[in-house]
C-alpha cells in the first residue's frame, strides 16, 4: 500500500515506526531513557523510559492518551510544552528540568534534552532523559 493510500492516522503510525526503527540502535544501546514524539497518539520510547515511569513495556506507554496528562507532573507541563513548541517553531534544542509522574504513584525529577528531528517530512521531538536521582 502506498503512503498516498493510507489514512493520515495510518501514515503517522508508519512514520513513527520508521523513525523508531532508524533510531533503534540508539534506543537499544543508550544508557538513557529516550522517547520520540510526533503527537499524543504517535510516540515511541525505549524500554528504559517505559520502565522508569512504571510501565511494563514501551508499547504500554505509547498507548497512553497523553504524555502531559499521564506522565508529566503539573508543575513541569508548561516547561515541557514551551520547549516542545520552541523545537517545532524555531528548530532549537533545549535542556530543561522535568518532574515525571510514575504510573504506580510518586514523582521524580530529571533533566531532559529535547531535540527537533525531521523524518519523512514530519517534525518530531526526541527526548533524552536523565533521572536526577539515579
Amino acid at each position: 500500500m502506498s503512503k498516498k493510500m493510507l489514512t493520515p492516522e495510518a501514515h503517522h503510525e508508519v512514520v513513527v515506526k520508521g523513525l523508531y526503527e532508524q533510531m533503534k540502535p540508539v534506543f537499544d544501546s543508550s544508557e538513557q531513557p529516550i522517547f520520540l514524539y510526533l503527537d499524543d497518539n504517535h510516540k515511541a520510547c525505549n524500554s528504559k523510559f517505559a520502565k522508569m515511569l512504571g510501565f511494563k513495556s514501551p508499547q504500554e506507554w505509547a498507548e497512553t492518551p497523553s504524555v502531559l496528562g499521564v506522565s508529566v507532573a503539573e508543575k513541569s507541563r508548561e516547561t515541557l510544552t514551551t520547549a516542545y513548541w520552541d523545537a517545532m517553531k524555531k528548530k532549537t534544542a533545549s535542556t530543561i528540568q522535568v518532574t515525571w509522574m510514575k504510573k504506580g504513584g510518586g514523582t521524580f525529577d530529571s533533566t531532559v534534552i529535547l531535540v527537533p528531528m525531521f523524518f519523512d517530512g514530519h517534525l518530531f521531538s526526541v527526548h533524552f532523559v536523565t533521572n536526577m536521582v539515579s
